[in-house]
């Protein structure tokens, strides 16, 4: 969708504006473009509390139910309570791998639609098009689907196959975008969008609504040009995610060369044949799972790893502590490796490049398990040198020098709000921090994900705690459902204002006819 022609001077007022095409802003346009979920007639919820709480309205949509009201005694791995009652009605007994059936149908009302407007910097689907695409995704796969559409059907269509009962990211990003064309919601997204200003305006009726400022890419005459935009709204959501700036260390020697911040820095050094098997040893800093990715490059790669973390490995808050071994047999390997190939305090470095790539027969390598890997758990970067040393820091405040080609930093990100005052820090639970999806998310009514400090300002996904793609459908749920009120409220007073201009005047037609 152009938007210079259609609302750069139009005088329209868009009910809402979504900020971000990701799984969670395509989510949300599903349902505000009509689609709602009924308790089916021979819907049955193993949750027996909720089965019956389902039943006492089974004419109501989900839309017109109190979600707090269903939200109790429901439990699930989100703290957001519309999350995990939304997951438990779209995948019962999801956490144990049973394939339920959900008892929720889908009725297409048109009379329900919202018109909205989603505005994305590429295609539907969000950063799931920037992702590695060979590995497999973290979740399982009707985890990451969104409703309407069943993606191990869209898999066997398209010819296929499911690893594990996982796919890869580049199959999940193929799978959004084809479910914004097949759902009919094209209509409704503008990709190629930067948003750059969200703010605040007053119009000469006197009512507040949001601007949203952008530019949006074009081709024109063979070029691609960026034409402004402005799009003015009652409600604005943002669904942007949060992996658009990298977490950093703040230590001494970061911006030297060396030293990057993203996977794909680690991919394009390996594609250019920058990095190959006769490197200096990769150091990966990070315990998470992006760490783990690159450790299964570099490691495939045969170029030595080290890996440095600050917890021990056996943290429970470890996310490798936390994944089924048979499902995730690659992440599972990793932890192994990093527990088995642990650097010991005291004992000299061994220089990972000089070490033979399969284990010796005579058991004469202190590290024999996975040749070419050590890990430094409990350790943290004090400095990275100019020649390509960096300086690591045990608990006891020990250094260890290593020599390395090259320092990925992969602990993590913060999303990029640049567009709103104060890159929207204010709106998060802790101003003071920045904003990060587990340590301080954005500030949210658990029931309608309207922030707390703004009125009329939606957020839902990663910016709220929501990491994976089965609870921020929740999100969308509890907005729909929180908008639908507002209109309703709105359209009530308007008729209400009409009976009185009416009533008014027919008394004064009353009036002027007794004189």
């Amino acid at each position: 969708m152009e938007l210079y022609n259609k609302y750069t001077f139009s005088d329209d007022i868009l009910p809402v504006v979504i900020v971000g095409n990701g799984p969670s802003g395509i989510c949300l346009s599903y349902l505000l473009s009509g689609y709602t979920p009924y308790l089916s007639p021979d819907g049955f919820h193993p949750n027996p509390i909720l089965h019956n709480k389902l039943t006492q309205n089974p004419h109501l949509s989900l839309f017109d139910q109190d979600l707090e009201y269903l939200c109790e005694g429901v439990e699930g791995r989100s703290s957001n309570p519309v999350a995990v009652l939304f997951d438990a009605l779209l995948l019962p007994d999801g956490d144990f791998g049973v394939d339920c059936a959900s008892p929720l149908i889908w009725r297409h009302e048109p009379e329900r639609a919202t018109p909205h407007l989603v505005l994305g910097k590429g295609p539907p689907g969000g950063a799931w098009h920037a992702m590695e695409g060979s590995m497999l995704t973290l979740s399982l796969a009707n985890w990451m689907e969104l409703p309407g559409l069943k993606l191990k059907e869209w898999m066997r269509d398209k010819r296929r196959n499911l690893r594990n009962d996982r796919a890869t990211p580049a199959e999940i990003a193929l799978y959004y975008q084809h479910y914004v064309t097949k759902m009919g919601l094209e209509k409704s997204f503008a990709c190629g969008t930067t948003v750059t200003s969200v703010s605040r305006v007053s119009l000469e009726s006197g009512c507040s609504v949001w601007k949203i400022q952008g530019l949006q890419r074009r081709a024109s005459s063979g070029e691609e040009i960026e034409v402004p935009f402005s799009v003015y709204a009652e409600n604005v959501v943002l669904a942007t995610g949060t992996h658009d700036i990298p977490a950093r260390l703040g230590v001494e020697g970061e911006n030297l060369p060396f030293v990057c911040h993203s996977f794909w820095e680690l991919e394009a050094a390996i594609s250019s044949g920058r990095l190959d098997r006769a490197s200096e040893p990769v150091l990966v800093v990070g315990a998470g799972l992006t760490a783990a990715d690159a450790v299964l490059a570099a490691h495939h790669l045969n170029t030595p790893v080290y890996q440095a973390f600050r917890r021990p490995v056996s943290d429970p808050a470890l996310v490798f502590n936390q994944l089924p071994k048979l499902l995730y047999p690659e992440y599972h390997k990793v932890h192994q490796m990093m527990s088995q190939q642990q650097y010991k305090v005291g004992e000299t470095v061994v220089n990972l490049s000089n070490q033979p790539l399969s284990s010796p027969a005579d058991g004469t390598s202190p590290y024999t398990c996975y040749p070419g890997y050590l890990s430094f758990p409990k350790h943290h970067v004090a400095a990275f040198r100019p020649d390509g040393k960096c300086v690591l820091e045990d608990e006891g405040g020990i250094q260890t020098v290593l020599q390395v080609s090259m320092a990925l930093v992969l602990i993590g990100a913060h999303p990029n709000l640049s567009f709103l005052p104060e890159h929207g820090g204010p709106l998060a639970l802790d101003s003071e921090e920045p904003i990060s999806c587990r340590r301080n998310p954005l500030d949210v009514d658990p029931y309608t994900y309207e922030c707390v400090k703004e009125p009329g300002m939606y957020a839902m996904g990663p910016l709220v705690g929501e990491n994976f793609v089965r609870f921020l459908k929740g999100g969308a749920l509890a907005i729909v459902c929180d908008i639908a009120r507002k209109q309703s409220k709105k359209t009530s007073r308007e008729l209400h204002n009409q009976l009185i201009e009416y009533s008014t005047d027919q008394l004064h037609v009353g009036s002027m006819k007794r004189h």
